[in-house]
């Protein structure tokens, strides 16, 4: 099953889609928010879709929004590839490393995105996103994850390198928490649809591919990374993890930084496809 979140910012209608069309959740909760996570609001959906009583959507021409709302974190997991750790400049990490963005980054697939004030340096991560189904802490073994977990997506963990590494302080923080960094979805795939253990990701920038690698090469799996977190902090259903990116971003060296005017596509097996151009930074809107 996929659900996702469609229209304007602020004004997101959820709907489910199906190989029969996409389908209005609006009767059943106002937002794919962690409420409905929490509340079983999966099987609802399910029992509805069963019963043909949701009334279709006519969803061309309408914008893709993240496909959950903001959470109330959003908890990254870095150097989760053996090969991005290298080009990093990195010995693989013996435990995950953990790292935060605002839950403000997270975007709509194909928003555009920001260059942020003074940036020289800012680089695309595509990786796999977990969404937490319920709240989590203390899990007794990554055997249990799985049963904490409402879905997968696609996250672009976007980052400027500047502010991330070069400015003294040390908080990888000040480089991943710029305005719409967190592009997310387009849709939330639920775990019987997909083998989240095999995923192909990928990356092109102005068509060029980056990245190219399988969720099989992550250093500490989604059951894993689900079970470690959860010794250090409790999960909220909605929260969104980012489980880390494979080699072939702009800081190995290889490839130029972005710019504004260059797009970037992502795509994992299954789970859908991004498109961001990059432009100009410019003042926030006054109105709140």
């Amino acid at each position: 099953m996929k659900l996702a979140r469609l229209g304007p910012v602020g004004q997101e209608l959820p709907v489910v889609i199906t190989e029969n069309g996409t389908y209005d959740l609006s009767g059943l909760v106002h937002d794919l928010t962690g409420e409905f996570f929490a509340g079983d609001g999966v099987g609802r959906v399910r029992t509805a879709l069963e019963a043909g009583t949701l009334p279709p959507v006519q969803a061309e021409g309408l914008r893709v929004a993240a496909p959950i709302a903001p959470p109330s974190a959003v908890i990254c997991i870095g150097m989760n590839y053996a090969a991005h750790a290298a080009e990093s400049g990195a010995a693989p990490p013996e435990r995950p490393v953990i790292f935060f963005k605002t839950p403000n980054t997270v975007g709509g697939p194909n928003d555009p995105v920001q260059i942020p004030r003074d940036s020289v340096k800012t680089d695309w991560e595509v990786e796999l996103g977990v969404v937490v189904g319920r709240r989590t802490a203390y899990l007794d073994s990554p055997d249990q994850s799985l049963d904490h977990i409402a879905g997968f997506t696609i996250g672009d963990d976007l980052s400027e390198r500047t502010f991330q590494l070069e400015i003294s302080g040390g908080q990888w923080g000040k480089g991943k928490s710029c305005r719409g960094f967190a592009p997310t979805g387009p849709w939330l795939v639920t775990p019987d649809e997909v083998d989240h253990r095999n995923l192909r990701l990928r990356s092109w920038v102005n068509g060029e591919p980056r990245q190219d690698s399988t969720t099989a090469d992550l250093i500490f799996g989604v059951e894993e990374i689900i079970y470690q977190l959860s010794q250090y902090m409790v999960l909220e259903p909605g929260d969104l993890v980012l489980t880390g990116t494979p080699e072939g971003v702009a800081l190995s060296g290889r490839f130029p930084y972005l710019q504004s005017g260059d797009v970037v596509e992502t795509e994992i097996e299954g789970l859908g496809r991004q498109r961001h151009e990059f432009v100009d930074w410019a003042p926030l809107e006054e109105k709140l």
